[in-house]
C-alpha cells in the first residue's frame, strides 16, 4: 500500500502500478519543500578492499544531502542488515525507520581486457510502494539498476554518477554531481594576493593548481565539452584572454590583441568565444572564431559593454551595460539584426533590468528561460534571476559582497562567491534556484570567480 506523502516535497501515484512508472518523485520547484527520507546502507564490498565501498557510499550519501532534497537515514536506525542487491527488501522494516526510498549497491573489483576496474551497481526501492524502481540508462532504456565502471584512481566519479542516477530518477531532472568548478585560489596578504587558476570535483575534493600564481588570473569559464578554460590574464603585463586545454595541460593567449581583453565566455557550441575589448576607454563584445582566429564586433556603442553570456541556442546574447546611465541588463540577438523589447519598441540590444541598483555578471540558463546576475543596491549586494523579458526578477541571497553566479549544468544551483565583511577573505558558495539550502563550498585556500562544468563524459 502506498504511503499518502503529505510532504509537499512528493507527488503521490503517477499513473498506474507498473513496474516502470514512477512511485515515489520530488518537485524541485518547492520553496517550502520537505527533505525526503532515504536510506543508504553502505555497499556491499566484493572483492575490493571495504575503505573503497565506504567511500563511494559516503560520496553518495553526502551528494544527495548536499542538494537539501533529501535526509540520509541514520545507519544505527537501520534494522534490516542483511540485504542483498538481487533480493527484495524487507519493506517492513524501512517503513518503521520511515524511509521513503532504499538504495541498495555493490562494489566490486573486476578485471576486463587485462585491466584491474572498479564497479559499482545500485537497486533502488520504493518503500511504501514497495516497488522496485527502475532506472532509465544512457540509451534511454528502462533498467532495473545502474552500474559504472572505472579505475581504481577514479572510483569518486563512481560515486557521483550514482548519486547524478539516484537525482534524476527520484526528481526527473539530470544531476550535476558529476562536473568540476574551476575558479580563483587566493592566498596571500590583500594588497599582494596570489592568484591562480584551480579546478576541483563539484563537492571540493581534488583540487589542482592549473597556473602557478606568477600573474594574476581570473573570471574562468568551461568549454561545453569541459576540456578548455578561457580566462583572463595579466601575463605579458596587458590583461588579455587566454585559453587552457586541460587535456594537454597547456595555455595559450587567445589571438593578438594590442588592447586588453577580458570577461571571456565560450559559446554555446565551443567553437568560440565571446569577449571584450577596450579600446581608448571604450569597452565593447567580439566573438571571436577558435578555429579561424576571427574576430566579429556585436556591439558598437561609446557605452561600456561587457560581460556577453550567450543563450542556449546561440541566437542571442545578454550583457551588462551602462548606455542608460547605469550598470543594467540588455538582451541582443547575435547576428546584430534589431528585435522587438520587451519594454516596447525595436532596438538592437533591449534593456531588460529596470529596478533600483546596478547589475552585473549577467549569466544565461543552461535550461534557457533565467538569467542570473550579480546586484548592488543600498550598500549590499544580491544574487538573482530574472526572464529573459525582465519579468519576475527574484533576490536569492543577500551579503555585504555576492559577486559572480554561475549555473551548474542542470539549472537549479548557483555558485558564487561572497565576502561576508569588509577586509572578509572571499569564499566559494552555491543556493539553489528557489533560493534555499545556501551552502559553503569548501576550499583549501580563499576562493572567488567560480564556473561551474557541464556533466562529465
Amino acid at each position: 500500500m502506498l504511503k499518502k506523502l503529505m510532504c509537499a516535497a512528493i507527488v503521490g501515484l503517477v499513473g498506474t502500478w507498473s513496474v516502470a512508472m514512477a512511485q515515489l518523485e520530488v518537485v524541485v520547484d518547492r520553496a517550502d519543500l520537505k527533505p525526503v527520507p532515504v536510506a543508504i546502507p553502505d555497499f556491499e564490498a566484493i572483492g575490493v578492499d571495504p575503505e573503497t565501498a565506504q567511500l563511494i557510499s559516503d560520496v553518495v550519501r553526502s551528494d544527495l544531502e548536499s542538494t537539501g532534497l533529501f535526509t540520509i537515514t541514520p545507519e544505527e536506525a537501520h534494522i534490516q542488515t542483511d540485504l542483498n542487491i538481487e533480493v527484495a527488501p524487507r519493506f517492513a522494516d524501512w517503513k518503521i525507520i520511515q524511509s521513503d526510498a532504499l538504495v541498495v549497491g555493490t562494489v566490486e573489483q573486476i578485471t576486463r581486457d587485462g585491466n584491474e576496474l572498479i564497479r559499482g551497481s545500485v537497486r533502488m526501492w520504493d518503500v511504501y510502494g514497495e516497488e522496485l524502481m527502475r532506472f532509465e540508462d544512457s540509451a534511454g532504456r528502462q533498467v532495473s539498476g545502474r552500474r559504472f565502471t572505472t579505475t581504481p584512481e577514479d572510483v569518486r566519479r563512481i560515486a557521483h554518477k550514482i548519486a547524478d542516477a539516484i537525482y534524476s530518477r527520484l526528481t526527473g531532472e539530470d544531476g550535476y554531481f558529476d562536473t568540476r568548478i574551476v575558479y580563483i585560489s587566493e592566498t596571500g596578504p590583500k594588497n599582494a594576493r596570489i592568484k591562480r587558476l584551480a579546478i576541483m570535483d563539484a563537492d571540493g575534493a581534488n583540487v589542482k593548481y592549473l597556473t602557478s600564481g606568477a600573474f594574476t588570473v581570473l573570471t574562468p569559464r568551461f568549454s561545453p565539452e569541459a576540456q578548455q578554460i578561457t580566462y583572463m590574464s595579466y601575463e605579458g603585463g596587458i590583461p588579455r584572454v587566454y585559453l587552457y586545454d586541460l587535456r594537454r595541460a597547456r595555455q595559450e593567449v587567445l589571438g593578438n590583441f594590442r588592447n586588453m581583453t577580458f570577461a571571456p565566455r565560450f559559446s554555446r557550441d565551443g567553437n568560440s568565444v565571446l569577449l571584450t575589448q577596450a579600446t581608448n576607454g571604450n569597452s565593447d563584445i567580439y566573438l571571436m572564431d577558435l578555429q579561424t582566429r576571427q574576430s566579429r564586433r556585436l556591439t558598437d556603442h561609446p557605452a561600456i559593454d561587457t560581460s556577453p553570456s550567450m543563450s542556449p541556442d546561440g541566437r542571442q546574447i545578454v550583457f551588462n551595460s551602462d548606455r542608460g546611465g547605469s550598470p543594467q541588463l540588455y538582451i541582443m540577438n547575435t547576428n546584430g539584426t534589431t528585435r522587438v523589447c520587451p519594454s516596447g519598441g525595436r532596438d538592437i540590444a533591449c534593456r531588460i533590468t529596470f529596478g533600483s541598483g546596478r547589475y552585473s555578471t549577467p549569466v544565461w540558463s543552461p535550461r534557457g528561460d533565467l538569467i542570473a546576475f550579480t546586484k548592488q543596491s543600498r550598500g549590499r549586494f544580491h544574487i538573482g534571476v530574472i526572464g529573459i523579458d525582465g519579468q519576475g526578477e527574484r533576490l536569492l541571497t543577500e551579503s555585504y559582497l555576492d559577486e559572480g553566479p554561475d549555473w551548474s549544468p542542470n539549472g537549479r544551483v548557483i555558485t558564487f562567491f561572497r565576502e561576508r565583511a569588509p577586509g572578509a577573505s572571499p569564499q566559494l558558495w552555491s543556493v539553489d534556484l528557489t533560493g534555499r539550502n545556501l551552502r559553503r563550498l569548501q576550499t583549501p585556500t580563499d576562493a572567488s570567480d567560480p564556473a561551474w562544468s557541464p556533466l562529465l563524459d
